[in-house]
């Protein structure tokens, strides 16, 4: 599953791949929970094992991907 997250003051996204077996209801909370304030950072761990943390007050917009992943060729 991939997440593209969208920082304030910044011209460029941080894109995350998380792993296949990632729980999408739990990420969503994830990011609820930092979008709510009730999380100072938000933290994501990618499909190799490691971590990016984003400040909450600093998330412009959160995207996630589908959960098959990008396609891949020309379609």
């Amino acid at each position: 599953m991939d997440v593209r997250i969208g920082v304030t003051d910044h011209p460029r996204e941080i894109g995350v791949k998380l792993a296949d077996d990632a729980d999408r209801d739990a990420v969503k909370a994830q990011i609820e929970a930092a979008l709510a304030g009730t999380a100072d950072t938000l933290w994501l761990t990618d499909e190799k094992g490691g971590e990016f943390g984003v400040a909450s007050s600093r998330i412009a917009f959160v995207e996630i991907g589908p959960e098959g992943g990008s396609p891949i060729g020309f379609g």
